[in-house]
């Protein structure tokens, strides 16, 4: 049997070999489940939990870890690339309608929720009210990567995903403080007080993340890197600075890397399927390696017990505590109550609860092993529930059958010594480009399609050439009408030939 929190071995080049060999084979047999979970509806977190679960103490690898610590800092860590990679795909004009709703969701919703579930926590399962404040605030945070990765496979209408989106990107940064702030030695007497810290350092956060992200945006938009691979590794530097940069000024780093890369992900960068490519990559790899070493840590043969409470609370949590908080905050916005519902179930717990469990083990607090075990059996049991079923949910709903035309992907390569960029456009299945003539884009003076790439051949096209799904456009413009010709590129795709004359006109990504 190995300990790794008790290995003080240097590290050699076979213990090297070793270690790369198994966390190869890990990350091999996850992407594996990956494919396996999409088909069966199981949340590919269970997968990556039980992996770890196998390889742990009770499990055939008999590996021995327990260190809190090293969980909490790695789990911080891939956090910081989740929630990066989920503000890059957040689109701006999705959320900005919702931005009041979800901001209420992030911060008066989760005082709801705490308050309802560390009251059911207290009364029902007798623990003490230390304890139950810490669990309530722990599981009162949507998970980002079960939010992002479970919304995304379901067509939901704009609003709905992109007020679940910000939510989860929001909530963390309250849920933080105030989980810190309940393991923290003696009570917490003045309550305004915590609330002007949580005030104080969201407010940090953001004004340090919208910043770096807009001077991240505007120098990778006017300094030309020598190799596209570059721009990706740019990109996902500038929002660890966010978070990095706001963690040390006593701010909400999680809240500074979500706005940083919501700002770079609106930014129409070069490059950016690239990027979004390497963004997505380490989002998985960040997912599979938290919910593997989160599963190393749980010891199953100690769950017996809080099995029961686990199932109490969750029950409160997710039948009382999320609906009370969803109508409290999104009623006065006149959500219908089908969203509603919805949004009431798709409170999704994932990773986060069980990482910011750890924060009351590292801090020492009395029971806090049991908290533990109790978040981490809820989070799986409530996860196993609801991810499953919101396909159907939202199905019964009729919130699931929305349709919408692809969008297209465009890749911008900047052309600097000619002052202008090379647009590769990729025409989708469900685009209303689809029989449109090369002439009837419309592009602005300064912008033409210069070749059309269809069924592995290329050719100049005529001005009465017919597009057609499939077909790869290289679009050359000047940079003064770079924004306008994607803009009318995206109508097109949109609206059809007669976009713009109808009110199609689109914006943004």
């Amino acid at each position: 049997m190995s300990n790794i929190s008790e290995r003080n071995r240097p590290l050699t080049v076979n213990h090297l070999n070793q270690l790369l060999l198994v966390c190869s084979l890990v990350l091999l047999v996850a992407v594996a489940a990956v494919r396996i979970s999409s088909r069966s509806g199981l949340p590919s977190l269970l997968v990556y939990l039980g992996i770890g679960i196998l390889m742990g103490q009770d499990g055939i690898g008999h590996i021995h870890f327990n260190s809190a610590e090293m969980t909490q800092v790695i789990g911080y860590a891939a956090l910081v690339v989740i929630l990066a990679e989920g503000g890059l795909g957040t689109k701006w004009k999705e959320i900005k309608p919702v931005l009041p709703a979800a901001s209420a969701l992030a911060l008066a919703g989760v005082a709801v929720s705490v308050g309802v579930t560390a009251a059911g926590a207290h009364y029902l399962v007798d623990l003490q009210w230390r304890q139950a404040l810490i669990i309530g605030a722990v599981v009162s945070s949507t998970d980002a990567a079960a939010v992002f990765s479970v919304l995304r496979k379901i067509p939901l209408p704009a609003r709905v995903t992109g007020t679940l989106e910000a939510e989860s990107g929001f909530n963390d940064a309250p849920v933080v403080i105030l989980v810190v702030a309940f393991s923290t030695a003696g009570p917490v007497e003045h309550w305004y007080l915590l609330l002007g810290e949580i005030a104080q350092e969201l407010a940090i956060g953001a004004a340090i993340g919208l910043a770096i992200g807009w001077a991240g945006s505007w120098g990778l938009k006017h300094v030309a890197l020598p190799a596209s691979g570059l721009y990706p590794i740019a990109v996902m530097a500038i929002s660890v600075t966010a978070y990095a940069a706001g963690a040390l000024a006593h701010g909400s780093g999680f809240l500074a890397v979500y706005l940083a890369s919501m700002v770079i992900g609106n930014a129409k960068l070069p490059h950016w399927p690239a990027t979004r490519g390497f963004a997505e990559g380490l989002g998985w790899i960040a997912q599979i390696g938290m919910f593997v070493l989160l599963g190393l840590l749980v010891t199953p043969h100690e769950l017996g017990d809080d099995v029961w409470p686990a199932l109490v609370i969750g029950l409160v949590l997710t039948m009382l505590a999320r609906p009370l908080s969803v109508v409290a905050c999104l009623t006065p916005f006149r959500v219908p109550w089908r969203e509603q519902t919805l949004m009431s179930w798709a409170g999704l717990r994932g990773a986060v609860p069980i990482i910011l469990a750890t924060i009351p083990m590292v801090n020492g607090v009395q029971g806090s092993r049991r908290v533990f075990n109790i978040v981490f059996v809820l989070v799986v049991v409530y996860t196993l529930l609801q991810g499953p079923t919101l396909p159907w949910l939202a199905r019964t709903l009729r919130l699931g059958d929305r349709t919408e035309t692809a969008d297209l992907g465009i890749e911008s390569a900047p052309l600097e010594r000619l002052r202008g960029h090379l647009l590769s456009v990729d025409v989708p299945e469900g685009s209303r480009m689809h029989g449109v003539e090369v002439n009837e884009l419309r592009l602005p003076q300064g912008a033409a399609v210069t070749l059309v790439v269809r069924e592995g051949k290329s050719f100049v096209p005529l001005p009465s050439t017919v597009l057609r799904r499939g077909d790869e456009l290289l679009v050359v413009t000047t940079d003064p009408v770079r924004d306008a010709a994607e803009r009318r590129l995206r109508a097109v795709a949109r609206g059809g030939k007669l976009a713009g004359w109808l009110g199609t006109e689109s914006e943004g990504r």
